[in-house]
């Protein structure tokens, strides 16, 4: 059946939710690019003179920071990237001329090979809201927000302008957009996706693609990505990475809407997902979708006809069993085509190259993938130019589209409530601005800014950008303003209150709400409930302007505010939240919500709608000045949990709160520190221990850790944290570590309650998993609370003693139930009586 790029409309519930019919499998997709005779001669030529060699380098993307203009041309490099938070020279403030003269050097070493037919380096980068890695660069709502404008032509006038943007730095190759139909929102990547809706989704997708690539070959386009393929925004309990356990008809139906939109735009590659199906129902468990051949293969390139190529995503391949980093015939025979793998790319190439030889990957294979990969680059034009050719190429001002990105702040934004006209605000009345989030760029623009998780960033990195404090300041005079982040000021000397509140950075799994928290804001921001709270003493209007990545549940937030706005992660145009508040703009809010806003602590997926559980909100809707809806006041729900706790994160590429990494010696502390660029020497005059980031399982996830003399790394919280339920469910502390440095001592892993602490020493499991190797450690719960500890009140769950030598990595830091029951957990239990 062929579809073009036709909606076709499915309820989660199984119900039909238009006219179209229901599909019963993968439809066939014709693309708006064409099979082009000449370009599949011309390909077929260039594919015959290479060798093993050369293809196996077509396949391959190492990230910028591992590779050398020179490695480029000796491996014969198909591709790079740079992963958020990589810069040239690694300077954040790299200029669009060091941007273009990187591009320019990898581009001229792949076209100076001595080989037959030279064939020209793509680079791609995660251009997600906007060239976000590049300082300077507009930043555009996350697209949440741009879900919520229904705006389709809107969402195309910014994939021009991002590939604009992108192309000014010599790039061609855009990770973007992310087709996610999310269902959970306690998902982390719930802002990448446009909404729950997938007739939306595959709106967005036909439109975002045909701003992006245009006609893939004139100034100013990229080849665009649809990702992640498929079902990342299905999998249960919203977990990163997860498992989606929903029927073939929901995945073909819902998460694939996004798909046929793309392929029907003509999309170029498409990004396989980190996450894994299991279709219960239907008893397929299609496992990791890097090594699912029938997704991979059987659906998006046979059925769907896509004839792009597929890329794999951050050292994707090493999730598929059998596999790592460096190896995965599984993966490119289920049809991965090139392959990221950012740093272990020489041995991936060498093991490659040996799997073809010794047949476990089909010479037949291999030719499909480079001939996929060559016809891209020659429908994209690349063999007959270079970074630095075109218009926008090195112009600094091709990275500036202030006026769009303003648009569309004002058409993302929600109103949900505006009682006793507290909007809009007028000018000449005394406003007080507060709320942690009004004059701060990083909570303003999210994740995916300028560093992988936007964190470590300052307010001199933002070139080109408002905060919302500037905005209302611009718009109602700057003498009727006054700030004061924490709330102390007196309301009552002020004619309204604005409070500006919400989420903190976070990207991917960072973001995740595991299943027993709730969704409430203020479980994890109390600091904005207080904040409203003294707003709200004095019987001033408030106004709250709430930045999330999400709709969470915000009862006791909205029954404190006037007026509510939802501004998601509006990006770097603050003055665009200020157009819509402010009378004398002239704008009316035109946002719907493209997600329901949960009106419970514990709120039931989108997919699986709850009677007993329904939503504040639904999805569309979205008040006007012009058409007002009284909003009564909320019920407030005061549970502390969803269910049964499953695990208590600590530490996986940041901090999980409570708590903080922290590094002890000689009696001095110091705690590590947000950032994933640094390297930490502790204590500085005389360092005994250096921590830096690295990798275990996904980018910059874990911190190495090297001892040069005695000291401790190791998590704390201000107050107690009770374990006990996780210890009657069998819990454990469980990590991720891979050694670097054999310890020559004992590794005392511990754990503590006030003065009060224990350890176990675990140098035997750690020389047992040898250098280079990761292991999971299970270390009962009971080892600790043997030794005293008080598991009721834990304010240190996790500590590493050592001294010199030693060096480990470690990562996904948690207390886990269960884990006292895996085969290897450290148990500690008493020996059984003779």
């Amino acid at each position: 059946m062929a579809i073009g790029a036709a909606l076709f409309l499915y309820g989660g519930n199984g119900n039909a939710a238009g006219a179209a019919p229901v599909l019963q499998d993968w439809p066939h997709v014709d693309s708006a690019v064409r099979p082009d005779p000449g370009i599949e001669a011309r390909a077929a030529r260039i594919l015959a003179g290479m060798s093993l060699a050369e293809k196996i380098g077509q396949m391959t993307q190492p990230e910028i920071k591992a590779i050398t203009p020179d490695e480029v041309r000796s491996y014969h490099i198909g591709s790079v990237l740079n992963g958020g938070g990589s810069w040239p020279a690694m300077n954040k403030h790299a200029t669009v001329a060091d941007w273009l003269a990187l591009a320019d050097a990898y581009h001229q070493a792949s076209m100076s090979a001595a080989v037959k037919n030279p064939i020209p380096v793509i680079w791609g980068t995660d251009a997600v809201h906007g060239h976000n890695n590049v300082v300077g660069a507009t930043l555009f709502p996350h697209n949440i927000g741009l879900g919520a404008a229904h705006d389709p032509q809107l969402v195309e006038k910014i994939g021009h302008a991002t590939a604009q943007a992108t192309r000014a730095t010599g790039i061609d190759w855009a990770f973007a957009p992310t087709l996610a139909v999310a269902q959970n929102l306690r998902w982390g990547r719930s802002y990448e996706s446009f909404s729950s809706d997938p007739a939306v989704v595959h709106d967005y997708a036909a439109s975002y693609i045909r701003g992006l690539q245009g006609d893939l070959r004139g100034d100013g386009t990229v080849v665009a990505t649809a990702k992640h393929f498929i079902g990342d925004g299905a999998t249960d309990m919203g977990r990163d990475q997860g498992n989606a356990l929903v029927t073939r008809a929901e995945m073909i139906n819902v998460h694939g809407q996004g798909y046929y939109g793309a392929i029907g735009s003509g999309v170029q590659t498409v990004m396989a997902s980190f996450n894994s199906w299991d279709d219960v129902e239907g008893g397929v468990d299609y496992g990791k979708m890097h090594g699912a051949q029938a997704l991979l293969t059987g659906a998006l390139k046979d059925k769907m006809g896509f004839d792009g190529f597929v890329v794999s995503d951050w050292n994707g391949i090493a999730q598929v069993p059998g596999c790592s980093n460096a190896s995965c015939p599984q993966a490119i025979n289920a049809g991965i085509d090139m392959v990221m793998v950012p740093e272990d790319w020489k041995a991936f190439i060498a093991n490659t190259i040996a799997q073809v030889e010794a047949g476990t990957i089909p010479m037949a294979r291999i030719d499909d993938a480079v001939t996929r990969i060559l016809r891209v680059k020659l429908r994209a034009g690349l063999f007959d130019r270079k970074p630095s050719d075109g218009r926008y190429a090195g112009k600094a001002d091709a990275l500036v589209h202030r006026e769009l990105a303003r648009e569309a702040v004002r058409e993302s934004l929600v109103l949900l409530k505006n009682e006793r006209k507290a909007l809009p605000l007028k000018r000449g009345q005394r406003v007080l601005v507060v709320g942690k989030s009004a004059d701060s760029f990083t909570n303003q623009t999210g994740g995916w800014t300028l560093t992988w998780q936007g964190t470590d960033n300052a307010s001199a990195d933002y070139l080109n950008a408002d905060t919302v404090l500037t905005g209302l300041r611009d718009a109602l005079g700057a003498d009727h303003v006054t700030f004061d982040a924490t709330g102390t000021a007196n309301p009552g000397k002020f004619d309204v209150v604005v409070a500006v509140i919400g989420e903190t950075p976070y990207a991917e799994t960072n973001g995740d709400i595991i299943g027993s928290d709730t969704m409430a804001h203020s479980r994890r921001h109390p600091e904005d409930l207080a904040v409203l709270k003294a707003a709200a003493a004095h019987g001033k209007p408030v106004v709250t302007v709430f930045m999330s990545g999400r709709p969470l549940y915000s009862n006791d937030l909205i029954n404190l505010s006037d007026a509510f706005v939802a501004a998601w992660l509006p990006g770097s145009e603050g003055g665009g939240v200020a157009d819509a508040l402010v009378a004398a703009k002239g704008f009316d809010f035109r946002g719907r919500l493209s997600f329901s806003w949960p009106g419970v602590a514990c709120p039931a997926p989108e997919n699986r709608p709850d009677a007993k559980r329904p939503p504040l909100f639904a999805r569309g809707y979205g008040l006007t000045y012009a058409k007002p809806v009284a909003v009564p006041k909320l019920g407030e729900s005061h549970v502390d949990a969803c269910g049964p706790a499953t695990s208590l994160p600590i530490f996986s590429t940041n901090d999980a709160a409570p708590f903080q990494l922290q590094v002890e010696a000689a009696g001095a502390t110091q705690a590590v520190g947000a950032s994933l660029n640094d390297t930490l020497e502790w204590p500085k005059a005389r360092p005994a221990i250096r921590v830096a980031t690295t990798q275990i399982n996904t980018q910059q996830d874990a911190k190495s850790v090297t001892w040069l003399a005695p000291a401790r790394v190791l998590a704390r919280s201000v107050g107690p944290n009770n374990l006990n339920a996780l210890a009657f469910a069998d819990g454990g502390l469980q990590f991720d570590v891979v050694v670097q440095k054999a310890p020559t001592s004992p590794v005392l892993l511990g754990m503590g309650s006030g003065k009060v602490s224990g350890s176990v020493d675990i140098a035997p499991q750690l020389l047992a998993a040898g250098i280079g190797k990761k292991v999971t450690i299970n270390v009962s719960l009971r080892c600790f609370g043997n030794q005293k500890v008080d598991v009721g009140a834990v304010d240190v769950p996790f500590s590493v003693s050592a001294q010199a030598p030693f060096a480990a990595a470690f990562t996904r830091i948690a207390v886990v139930a269960g884990a006292a029951r895996q085969a290897n957990a450290i148990d500690c239990a008493p020996a059984p009586a003779p």
